[in-house]
Protein backbone atom coordinates (compact mmCIF):
# COMPACT_ATOMS: atom_id res chain seq x y z
CA UNK A 1 0.00 0.00 0.00
CA UNK A 2 2.61 2.29 1.04
CA UNK A 3 4.53 1.92 -2.74
CA UNK A 4 0.79 2.49 -4.14
CA UNK A 5 0.54 5.56 -2.20
CA UNK A 6 4.67 6.61 -3.33
CA UNK A 7 3.52 6.11 -6.88
CA UNK A 8 0.81 8.62 -6.51
CA UNK A 9 2.82 11.68 -5.16
CA UNK A 10 4.83 12.96 -8.45
CA UNK A 11 1.54 13.34 -9.95
CA UNK A 12 0.24 15.01 -6.68
CA UNK A 13 2.64 17.42 -7.18
CA UNK A 14 2.96 18.42 -10.82
CA UNK A 15 -0.87 18.87 -9.95
CA UNK A 16 -0.60 21.64 -7.73
CA UNK A 17 2.02 22.72 -9.67
CA UNK A 18 -0.06 23.70 -12.39
CA UNK A 19 -2.63 24.61 -10.20
CA UNK A 20 -0.92 27.61 -8.62
CA UNK A 21 -0.02 28.96 -12.27
CA UNK A 22 -4.07 28.78 -12.64
CA UNK A 23 -4.60 30.39 -9.22
CA UNK A 24 -2.26 33.05 -10.04
CA UNK A 25 -3.48 33.78 -13.58
CA UNK A 26 -7.62 33.03 -13.07
CA UNK A 27 -7.78 36.70 -10.84
CA UNK A 28 -5.79 38.83 -13.00
CA UNK A 29 -7.99 37.83 -15.90
CA UNK A 30 -10.85 39.51 -14.01
CA UNK A 31 -11.65 43.31 -15.05
CA UNK A 32 -10.38 46.01 -12.77
CA UNK A 33 -7.34 46.90 -10.88
CA UNK A 34 -6.85 46.11 -7.06
CA UNK A 35 -4.58 49.41 -6.71
CA UNK A 36 -7.41 52.07 -8.01
CA UNK A 37 -10.01 49.80 -5.75
CA UNK A 38 -8.08 50.07 -2.41
CA UNK A 39 -7.04 54.00 -3.53
CA UNK A 40 -10.51 54.50 -4.17
CA UNK A 41 -12.71 55.38 -7.53
CA UNK A 42 -11.46 59.39 -7.11
CA UNK A 43 -7.76 58.55 -6.25
CA UNK A 44 -4.98 60.49 -8.11
CA UNK A 45 -3.09 58.99 -10.71
CA UNK A 46 0.12 59.21 -7.73
CA UNK A 47 -1.82 57.44 -5.07
CA UNK A 48 -2.83 54.87 -7.42
CA UNK A 49 1.01 54.13 -8.39
CA UNK A 50 1.84 54.27 -5.11
CA UNK A 51 -1.06 51.64 -4.17
CA UNK A 52 0.32 49.63 -6.56
CA UNK A 53 4.45 49.91 -5.99
CA UNK A 54 3.35 48.85 -2.00
CA UNK A 55 1.58 45.75 -2.99
CA UNK A 56 4.37 44.26 -5.28
CA UNK A 57 2.02 44.65 -8.65
CA UNK A 58 4.17 46.97 -10.34
CA UNK A 59 6.68 44.26 -10.83
CA UNK A 60 6.38 41.92 -13.54
CA UNK A 61 3.97 38.80 -13.54
CA UNK A 62 6.72 36.02 -13.25
CA UNK A 63 8.15 37.95 -10.15
CA UNK A 64 4.84 38.40 -8.94
CA UNK A 65 4.07 34.24 -8.94
CA UNK A 66 7.56 33.62 -8.19
CA UNK A 67 7.53 35.80 -5.25
CA UNK A 68 4.26 34.53 -3.80
CA UNK A 69 5.15 30.68 -4.72
CA UNK A 70 7.82 31.18 -2.75
CA UNK A 71 6.04 32.67 -0.01
CA UNK A 72 3.48 29.06 -0.18
CA UNK A 73 6.32 26.96 0.15
CA UNK A 74 7.67 28.85 3.23
CA UNK A 75 4.55 29.24 4.92
CA UNK A 76 3.91 32.84 4.03
CA UNK A 77 0.58 32.76 2.75
CA UNK A 78 0.67 36.83 2.27
CA UNK A 79 -0.90 39.55 3.44
CA UNK A 80 -4.78 40.69 2.33
CA UNK A 81 -4.60 44.16 0.62
CA UNK A 82 -8.25 44.99 1.34
CA UNK A 83 -8.11 44.09 5.52
CA UNK A 84 -4.38 44.03 5.85
CA UNK A 85 -4.40 41.01 7.37
CA UNK A 86 -2.77 37.81 7.36
CA UNK A 87 -4.29 35.32 4.35
CA UNK A 88 -3.84 32.52 6.97
CA UNK A 89 -5.91 34.18 9.52
CA UNK A 90 -8.58 35.22 7.04
CA UNK A 91 -8.60 31.49 6.24
CA UNK A 92 -8.24 30.40 10.27
CA UNK A 93 -11.36 32.89 10.77
CA UNK A 94 -14.00 31.27 8.41
CA UNK A 95 -12.70 27.35 7.62
CA UNK A 96 -14.27 26.00 10.97
CA UNK A 97 -17.76 26.90 9.24
CA UNK A 98 -17.24 25.33 5.94
CA UNK A 99 -15.22 22.50 7.74
CA UNK A 100 -18.20 22.05 9.67
CA UNK A 101 -20.40 22.18 6.79
CA UNK A 102 -18.80 19.94 4.42
CA UNK A 103 -17.86 17.03 7.12
CA UNK A 104 -21.63 17.15 7.56
CA UNK A 105 -22.55 17.29 4.24
CA UNK A 106 -20.12 14.19 3.33
CA UNK A 107 -21.77 12.20 6.18
CA UNK A 108 -24.94 12.74 4.72
CA UNK A 109 -23.83 12.32 1.13
CA UNK A 110 -22.39 9.30 2.01
CA UNK A 111 -24.83 7.31 3.86
CA UNK A 112 -27.67 8.35 1.91
CA UNK A 113 -25.52 7.45 -1.84
CA UNK A 114 -24.62 3.62 -0.75
CA UNK A 115 -28.00 3.44 1.58
CA UNK A 116 -29.70 4.05 -2.14
CA UNK A 117 -27.49 2.45 -4.46
CA UNK A 118 -28.19 -0.85 -1.87
CA UNK A 119 -31.84 -0.30 -1.69
CA UNK A 120 -31.69 0.41 -5.86
CA UNK A 121 -29.59 -2.94 -6.44
CA UNK A 122 -31.72 -5.53 -4.59
CA UNK A 123 -33.60 -7.39 -6.85
CA UNK A 124 -36.00 -8.82 -5.02
CA UNK A 125 -37.74 -5.94 -4.53
CA UNK A 126 -38.91 -4.55 -7.58
CA UNK A 127 -41.69 -1.99 -6.22
CA UNK A 128 -38.22 -0.65 -3.90
CA UNK A 129 -35.96 -0.47 -7.04
CA UNK A 130 -38.71 1.72 -8.86
CA UNK A 131 -39.16 3.95 -5.85
CA UNK A 132 -35.27 4.33 -5.43
CA UNK A 133 -35.51 5.12 -8.98
CA UNK A 134 -37.68 8.25 -8.82
CA UNK A 135 -36.30 9.50 -5.38
CA UNK A 136 -32.87 9.57 -7.48
CA UNK A 137 -34.08 11.40 -10.80
CA UNK A 138 -35.71 13.73 -8.60
CA UNK A 139 -32.70 14.62 -6.41
CA UNK A 140 -30.59 14.92 -9.43
CA UNK A 141 -32.49 17.21 -11.03
CA UNK A 142 -32.22 19.38 -8.21
CA UNK A 143 -28.93 21.26 -7.36
CA UNK A 144 -28.44 22.78 -4.22
CA UNK A 145 -29.56 26.22 -4.17
CA UNK A 146 -33.10 25.17 -5.24
CA UNK A 147 -33.29 22.42 -2.53
CA UNK A 148 -32.15 24.55 0.13
CA UNK A 149 -34.48 27.44 -1.44
CA UNK A 150 -37.23 24.69 -1.17
CA UNK A 151 -36.18 23.58 2.56
CA UNK A 152 -35.50 27.52 4.29
CA UNK A 153 -39.82 27.63 2.65
CA UNK A 154 -40.39 24.48 4.24
CA UNK A 155 -39.17 24.23 7.53
CA UNK A 156 -37.56 27.30 7.88
CA UNK A 157 -40.56 29.15 7.10
CA UNK A 158 -43.61 27.50 6.51
CA UNK A 159 -43.17 25.12 9.73
CA UNK A 160 -40.21 26.86 11.56
CA UNK A 161 -38.54 23.98 12.94
CA UNK A 162 -35.10 25.05 12.20
CA UNK A 163 -33.29 28.38 11.69
CA UNK A 164 -33.64 29.59 8.33
CA UNK A 165 -30.29 31.37 8.12
CA UNK A 166 -26.91 31.96 10.33
CA UNK A 167 -24.57 29.47 12.34
CA UNK A 168 -23.55 28.40 15.58
CA UNK A 169 -20.75 26.68 15.56
CA UNK A 170 -20.54 22.95 16.75
CA UNK A 171 -17.48 23.92 19.51
CA UNK A 172 -19.48 26.50 21.21
CA UNK A 173 -23.14 24.97 21.37
CA UNK A 174 -23.41 21.09 19.53
CA UNK A 175 -26.80 20.57 19.70
CA UNK A 176 -27.86 24.40 18.57
CA UNK A 177 -25.14 24.36 15.98
CA UNK A 178 -26.31 20.61 14.90
CA UNK A 179 -29.49 22.58 14.14
CA UNK A 180 -28.26 25.25 12.16
CA UNK A 181 -26.43 22.53 9.83
CA UNK A 182 -28.83 20.64 9.34
CA UNK A 183 -30.42 21.99 6.28
CA UNK A 184 -27.94 23.35 4.56
CA UNK A 185 -26.14 20.01 4.84
CA UNK A 186 -28.70 18.64 3.25
CA UNK A 187 -28.82 21.01 0.51
CA UNK A 188 -25.68 20.23 -0.02
CA UNK A 189 -25.75 16.45 0.15
CA UNK A 190 -28.97 14.82 -1.49
CA UNK A 191 -27.85 15.42 -5.01
CA UNK A 192 -24.46 14.17 -4.68
CA UNK A 193 -26.18 11.36 -2.96
CA UNK A 194 -28.29 10.74 -5.91
CA UNK A 195 -25.40 10.32 -8.14
CA UNK A 196 -23.52 8.10 -5.43
CA UNK A 197 -26.77 5.77 -5.10
CA UNK A 198 -27.29 5.91 -9.07
CA UNK A 199 -24.01 4.26 -9.79
CA UNK A 200 -23.62 1.93 -6.72
CA UNK A 201 -27.16 0.54 -7.75
CA UNK A 202 -25.78 0.22 -11.36
CA UNK A 203 -22.51 -1.86 -10.21
CA UNK A 204 -24.60 -3.74 -7.96
CA UNK A 205 -26.84 -5.18 -10.99
CA UNK A 206 -24.15 -5.88 -13.38
CA UNK A 207 -22.15 -7.84 -10.54
CA UNK A 208 -24.63 -9.55 -10.05
CA UNK A 209 -24.18 -11.30 -13.30
CA UNK A 210 -20.89 -12.01 -12.81
CA UNK A 211 -19.19 -15.96 -12.56
CA UNK A 212 -18.38 -15.55 -8.78
CA UNK A 213 -21.90 -14.29 -8.07
CA UNK A 214 -23.24 -17.84 -9.62
CA UNK A 215 -20.35 -19.61 -8.05
CA UNK A 216 -21.20 -18.66 -4.58
CA UNK A 217 -24.80 -18.89 -4.71
CA UNK A 218 -24.28 -23.40 -6.01
CA UNK A 219 -22.17 -22.94 -2.92
CA UNK A 220 -25.32 -22.91 -0.96
CA UNK A 221 -24.81 -19.24 0.44
CA UNK A 222 -28.15 -17.54 1.30
CA UNK A 223 -29.19 -14.38 -1.27
CA UNK A 224 -28.44 -11.92 1.56
CA UNK A 225 -24.63 -13.70 2.04
CA UNK A 226 -24.00 -13.46 -1.44
CA UNK A 227 -25.07 -9.71 -1.37
CA UNK A 228 -23.40 -8.45 0.86
CA UNK A 229 -20.10 -10.86 1.29
CA UNK A 230 -19.87 -10.54 -2.68
CA UNK A 231 -22.07 -7.92 -4.47
CA UNK A 232 -21.64 -5.23 -2.36
CA UNK A 233 -18.15 -5.62 -1.58
CA UNK A 234 -17.12 -5.04 -5.16
CA UNK A 235 -19.77 -2.60 -5.66
CA UNK A 236 -18.51 -0.38 -3.07
CA UNK A 237 -15.44 0.14 -5.16
CA UNK A 238 -17.31 2.49 -7.72
CA UNK A 239 -18.94 4.38 -4.55
CA UNK A 240 -15.49 5.12 -2.90
CA UNK A 241 -14.36 6.67 -6.53
CA UNK A 242 -17.73 8.22 -6.24
CA UNK A 243 -17.59 9.51 -2.88
CA UNK A 244 -13.85 11.32 -3.55
CA UNK A 245 -15.01 12.65 -6.65
CA UNK A 246 -18.31 14.29 -5.06
CA UNK A 247 -16.62 15.49 -2.20
CA UNK A 248 -14.34 17.78 -4.36
CA UNK A 249 -18.07 19.08 -5.17
CA UNK A 250 -19.38 19.56 -1.85
CA UNK A 251 -16.65 22.21 -1.36
CA UNK A 252 -17.54 24.20 -4.78
CA UNK A 253 -21.42 23.67 -4.16
CA UNK A 254 -20.34 24.94 -0.35
CA UNK A 255 -20.03 28.61 -1.92
CA UNK A 256 -23.43 28.79 -3.17
CA UNK A 257 -25.09 26.75 -0.27
CA UNK A 258 -23.20 29.60 2.34
CA UNK A 259 -24.94 32.32 0.40
CA UNK A 260 -28.46 30.68 0.86
CA UNK A 261 -27.71 29.81 3.82
CA UNK A 262 -26.03 33.10 5.34
CA UNK A 263 -23.20 31.21 6.98
CA UNK A 264 -19.84 32.98 7.14
CA UNK A 265 -17.55 30.33 5.43
CA UNK A 266 -14.73 30.07 2.78
CA UNK A 267 -17.04 30.63 0.36
CA UNK A 268 -18.53 33.53 1.46
CA UNK A 269 -14.88 35.06 1.87
CA UNK A 270 -13.81 33.72 -1.98
CA UNK A 271 -16.92 35.97 -3.66
CA UNK A 272 -15.89 39.20 -1.29
CA UNK A 273 -12.05 38.79 -1.75
CA UNK A 274 -12.96 38.11 -5.91
CA UNK A 275 -15.84 41.36 -6.34
CA UNK A 276 -12.76 43.46 -3.89
CA UNK A 277 -10.13 42.19 -6.36
CA UNK A 278 -8.10 40.96 -2.94
CA UNK A 279 -5.85 38.97 -5.06
CA UNK A 280 -3.99 36.64 -2.78
CA UNK A 281 -6.95 35.29 -0.65
CA UNK A 282 -8.41 34.44 -3.94
CA UNK A 283 -4.86 32.61 -5.17
CA UNK A 284 -5.05 31.05 -1.60
CA UNK A 285 -8.52 29.66 -1.67
CA UNK A 286 -7.99 28.20 -5.25
CA UNK A 287 -4.96 26.37 -4.50
CA UNK A 288 -6.37 25.17 -0.95
CA UNK A 289 -9.87 23.92 -2.70
CA UNK A 290 -7.39 21.83 -5.63
CA UNK A 291 -4.91 20.74 -3.07
CA UNK A 292 -7.83 19.45 -0.89
CA UNK A 293 -9.86 17.44 -3.79
CA UNK A 294 -6.14 16.00 -4.78
CA UNK A 295 -5.44 14.78 -1.29
CA UNK A 296 -9.10 13.17 -1.37
CA UNK A 297 -9.04 12.07 -4.50
CA UNK A 298 -5.48 9.76 -3.74
CA UNK A 299 -7.33 8.82 -0.10
CA UNK A 300 -10.10 7.18 -2.38
CA UNK A 301 -8.07 5.69 -4.77
CA UNK A 302 -6.12 3.52 -1.77
CA UNK A 303 -9.71 2.78 -0.12
CA UNK A 304 -10.40 1.68 -3.64
CA UNK A 305 -7.23 -0.68 -3.57
CA UNK A 306 -8.07 -1.51 -0.50
CA UNK A 307 -11.34 -2.94 -1.30
CA UNK A 308 -10.30 -4.33 -4.03
CA UNK A 309 -7.11 -6.29 -4.71
CA UNK A 310 -7.07 -6.15 -8.51
CA UNK A 311 -6.29 -2.22 -8.04
CA UNK A 312 -2.92 -3.37 -5.92
CA UNK A 313 -1.62 -5.94 -8.55
CA UNK A 314 -2.19 -3.23 -11.24
CA UNK A 315 -0.46 -0.77 -9.43
CA UNK A 316 2.39 -3.10 -8.68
Amino acid sequence: MLTFLLRRLPSLAGVLLASSVIAFALPRLAPGDPAVTIAGPDAAPEAVAAVRDALGLDRSLPSQYLHWLGGVLSGDLGTSFTTGRPVAELLADRAASTVELAVVAALLMSLLGIGLGVLGGNRRSPAVRAAVDGVSSALLAAPPFLTGLLLVLALGIAYPVLPAGGEVSLLDDPVIGIQYLIMPAVALALPQAAAIGRLVQTEMRRNRGEEFVDLATAKGLSPGQVTRRHVLRTSLGTGAVAIGLRLGELLAGAIVVEAVFARNGLGTLAVASMAGRDYLVVQVLVLLAVAVAAVIQILTELVLAWLDPRVRLGAS
